[in-house]
């Protein structure tokens, strides 16, 4: 998720107008909605100062906000967080392992992201049971999905292919 795309979120979360919210980041009663929609439209991003005076009104950390950075533990973390957001995982805690949870029941998440966490989840238990090497489970993650043999992928045409297609297809009715 962008940055505007959380501020809007969590704003909502706190039922919170755009006018509201930049008023209490300190813009004017008159431009506050529209600078606001700006910053959560993506046609500005707010300068550093900016996000930590929404962060502060939002009650969340900057971190929270911005688009993290998933070589640092706490933006892995983050990253973490917005997945539990968007595609409604959760944490749970069995013993000293602690698991990440996509509950297909729900169906929270798209039904492609699960299919492919599913892929993942069978290509993993090859590897624990010994079924391929390390080397075969890490050539299927970095070629996913050309040479995932689990499930079927179709790559869809371009708009600018599909519009030349059907526009051809209707030339040739034409003509009969």
């Amino acid at each position: 998720m962008a940055i505007g795309e959380r501020i809007r979120f969590i704003r909502n979360l706190r039922g919170m107008t755009q006018k509201w919210l930049g008023q209490a980041v300190g813009f004017p009663p008159k431009t506050a909605d529209v600078r606001m929609a700006q910053y959560e439209s993506g046609s500005r991003t707010p300068k550093e100062d900016l996000v930590k005076a929404i962060a502060n009104v939002l009650e969340v950390s900057p971190l929270a906000l911005q688009i993290p950075d998933i070589d640092s533990d706490l933006g892995f973390i983050h990253t973490l967080f917005a997945i539990e957001d968007i595609h409604g995982i959760r944490a749970e805690k069995q013993g000293d392992a602690v698991h990440l949870i996509f509950d297909g029941s729900k169906r929270t998440m798209d039904e492609s992201i699960f299919t492919m966490l599913s892929a993942w989840a069978e290509q993993s238990e090859k590897l624990r049971c010994g079924k391929i090497s390390k080397e075969q489970y890490d050539h299927w993650r970095y070629t996913f999905p050309e040479e995932d043999t689990t499930q079927r992928w179709a790559k869809v045409p371009s708009q600018g292919l599909s519009d030349l297609l059907v526009e051809a297809f209707k030339d040739q009715q034409k003509e009969k």
